[in-house]
């Protein structure tokens, strides 16, 4: 029973995320990328604080304790919010989603399949290369579909 839940829970979050995405890149085209970029993350800041502050149980480590390399988590994070603010007005959300969608499961095939970052092996089989190739085709028919309405909204405005 938990594990639909997890991946109900999953489903929300991406959903989430394609909308942050959206309203970021709208954003970020009207304020510029760092502005919005900056108040994600500063709203962000605040409201992980409170939750952390009310909700947050004890662990044993802590983030001055923990091994340094897995603090440069929260730069990535840095990083896919300023391109997903940078590319949204440019390609779409889809585009941009598809694509990051894109990346983040060829990284996670790979983490799995040779167990990097502490993570346990889970080598690649049939199923996952079918998963990446038809995710590959879905950022190829994106990619087809932006740029026959961008060629079709160029010629609309050379006739008009």
């Amino acid at each position: 029973m938990l594990l639909p839940f997890i991946f109900l829970v999953l489903l929300v979050g991406g959903a989430a995320l394609a909308a942050q995405s959206s309203i970021n890149g709208r954003l970020g085209a009207n304020v510029g990328v760092l502005e919005s970029a900056w108040l994600t993350f500063a709203s962000g800041a605040l409201v992980t604080f409170l939750l952390m502050f009310f909700f947050e149980p004890a662990h044993s480590e802590t983030l001055f304790t923990v091994p340094k390399w897995q603090l440069i988590g929260a730069l990535f994070g840095v990083v896919y919010m300023l391109v997903i603010v940078f590319a949204v007005p440019r390609v779409g959300t889809a585009a941009a989603t598809v694509a990051t969608i894109s990346g983040q499961l060829l990284m996670s095939v790979l983490i799995d399949n040779f167990g990097w970052l502490g993570n346990a092996r889970m080598p690649l089989d049939a199923s996952r290369y079918t998963a990446l190739a038809l995710l590959a085709g879905a950022l190829v028919l994106i990619y087809l579909s932006n740029t026959r309405r961008r060629g079709q909204q160029a010629r609309t405005a050379t006739a008009g």
